[in-house]
């Protein structure tokens, strides 16, 4: 039974990047709101620096835009980070024929993404492997009916050796073939 079933954990949002990202940007946007309202009110708001030189306009306003966008950007990523959008896993059962992909999306009616296929609408698992300044390395879910259905979460490339190794494993786990998109 154990050798029937295999599921692979997918990380969604909860990764040390997005955590950073919301902290960096939470601490730089008060800073920046404050700094612009500093130069507004004429008061000292901030302990380090003393920005009640600072011309309102259009200083002052310039750094309560940005303020208000990067305080606006960490609520964002914090939020997503809370619903942990995107993690899930993808299910292949044997036993059941089927191949389950499941994801959490944001709050509402469309919360739990379930994507279901019969393993013989499966033609096959793709590899799609692109260098440069955006690289990308995915593995494909193949329909017959010409659909790419991606396995892989969003995140830093793997090495290729891993991600070949991992196909290649879930193609055995199959009986599938294994393509290079």
């Amino acid at each position: 039974m154990q050798n029937q079933i295999r599921q692979d954990k997918i990380v969604g949002s909860r990764r040390f990047s997005n955590y950073f990202w919301a902290i960096l940007l939470l601490i730089g946007g008060l800073a920046f709101l404050l700094a612009g309202v500093s130069s507004y009110l004429k008061i000292k708001l901030l302990p380090f620096v003393n920005t009640t030189e600072l011309v309102f306009i259009p200083q002052g306003i310039v750094m309560m835009f940005y303020g208000t966008l990067s305080f606006g950007l960490s609520l964002y990523i914090s939020a997503t980070l809370f619903w942990d959008i995107g993690s899930g896993y993808n299910e292949y059962n044997k036993i059941e024929s089927l191949v389950k992909v499941v994801r959490k999306g944001f709050p509402g009616k469309n919360r739990e993404i379930l994507l279901t296929y019969p393993l013989n609408n499966i033609q096959s698992i793709g590899i799609k492997i692109s260098e440069g300044l955006n690289p990308q390395r995915i593995i494909y879910l193949c329909l017959k009916d010409e659909r790419k259905i991606p396995l892989t979460p969003v995140q830093q490339p793997d090495s290729i050796s891993d991600l070949e190794d991992e196909a290649a494993d879930l193609a055995k786990f199959l009986d599938l073939k294994l393509e290079n998109l």
